[in-house]
């Protein structure tokens, strides 16, 4: 079917569909896969994880109060993208864009294999492909008909993840003791690199409240809407993961939540529950799910602004006749996440997409800085820019050095293009 290039998307989300978008990409796979990997970057003292916690969370509020304070502004879709541009020039926009929509798309191939990976790991990539065009389908049909999908899969992956927390709690083997550490012990911990490590790893769980902003033309009375939702979605996560991690821990230890390749898993059977396993698995295929979910949401809303503007396809802008979705748009994502999803293991995509995400992020606290306002808006925006910039810098070499290069790729390319007109 033809599309509108220059139609304008439908608005259809309240506050409790955005918190549940917003929640649906943060309560997700990174709860079940990223406290492994931050573990062994904090180090042994069991003390460096929830202390990483603490500061991902701290970087993620500034991040959340600068995005929605801009989007109240500048309700369009394209999140930062949109107020890179405003603000501080076409070139920071894009490259906000470029950033998210590159580091994102592979955090979708992620996700649909870890889908994969949970529901049938002997054929992982047939399902991540499955998933993908399932989501892509619904996606398809209107954004309100994803937020109620949306809806389904952040209760279940709420009570999975209260059951594990009940779980541990309340064994025999939970050991208050395990949650301070030794943080001068033998062996040493992660140190303050180690947690600042630690909290960047985290930080691509926490980094789903972008998708509310992304959002912006589908919500209702988005000057209200998105700053009620934004800070609603982060608390609730945030109270979710400290949960979940003091409860790991208090049977598992640092240690032996480094080593997990399934943490919360190995939890419930240590906790002296196994039959809570298999629940846990489906828990996390249903996060993956939401998480994947609400990503092909954000990416193709941000893939349409920057479409809309010259930098990508122009058909890609075409908005549906009917459902008022950018469906070029999210086929083009879709296909691409597909084909990434059949061929590539983008496990260690994780540490990439932070990478992403944080340079999208300063942009946004960047922006924000130069906006009206109390003394306490541009503080939070200067905190959360030396925030991002300290977490990207402290990620592992080769996701800091990769995620660079892609940037420096997409400023090589707006150069390119700005120069093409005098040429002529």
């Amino acid at each position: 079917m033809s599309g509108d290039v220059s139609g304008e998307l439908k608005r259809t989300l309240g506050v409790f569909d955005a918190v549940v978008v917003g929640l649906g990409a943060m309560v997700g796979a990174g709860i079940f896969a990223a406290l492994a990997p931050a573990a062994r970057a904090a180090g042994p003292a069991d003390g460096a994880l929830l202390a990483a916690l603490a500061v991902a969370a701290c970087v993620a509020y500034c991040n959340a109060h600068s995005s929605a304070r801009l989007a109240a502004r500048y309700p369009a879709s394209g999140g930062t993208y949109v107020y890179g541009r405003e603000r501080l020039g076409p070139f920071w926009g894009y490259l906000a864009g470029w950033g998210f929509v590159i580091g994102k798309t592979a955090s979708c191939a992620a996700m649909a294999l870890t889908v994969g990976a949970y529901v049938w790991p002997g054929q992982q990539h047939a399902v991540a492909v499955a998933a993908v065009v399932a989501l892509t389908a619904a996606n398809y049909g209107g954004v309100q008909k994803s937020a109620r999908i949306a809806r389904v899969i952040v209760a279940a992956v709420l009570g999975v993840l209260g059951g594990v927390v009940v779980a541990c709690l309340s064994s025999g083997a939970a050991d208050a003791g395990r949650l301070g550490g030794d943080w001068g012990g033998a062996g040493g911990g992660g140190g303050a690199a180690g947690v600042l490590q630690a909290a960047g790893l985290l930080f691509f769980a926490f980094a789903g409240y972008a998708r509310i902003t992304t959002l912006g033309e589908e919500v209702r009375d988005p000057e209200r809407t998105i700053p009620r939702a934004v800070p609603l979605a982060l608390g609730i996560a945030l109270l979710v993961y400290a949960a979940v991690a003091v409860a790991a821990l208090s049977v598992l230890g640092s240690p032996g939540l480094a080593g997990s390749a399934a943490p919360l898993a190995d939890a419930v059977r240590a906790a002296g529950v196994p039959g809570l396993v298999p629940v846990v698995r489906v828990g996390a295929a249903l996060a993956a799910l939401g998480s994947l979910l609400a990503l092909v949401l954000g990416v193709s809303r941000t893939t349409l602004a920057m479409a809309r503007d010259g930098h990508l396809p122009g058909t890609l802008a075409a908005v549906h006749p009917r459902h008022r979705v950018p469906h070029h748009a999210e086929l083009a994502v879709g296909a691409v996440v597909a084909v990434l999803a059949a061929t590539v293991d983008l496990r260690g995509a994780i540490g990439f997409s932070s990478f992403g995400v944080l340079a999208y992020y300063a942009v946004a606290n960047a922006a924000a800085w130069t906006l009206d306002g109390a003394v306490r808006g541009r503080l939070v925006a200067a905190l959360g820019l030396a925030g991002c910039a300290a977490l990207a810098l402290s990620l592992p070499l080769a996701s800091a050095a990769t995620g660079a290069a892609v940037l420096a790729v997409g400023a090589l390319s707006y150069a390119a293009r700005a120069r093409r007109p005098a040429a002529r």
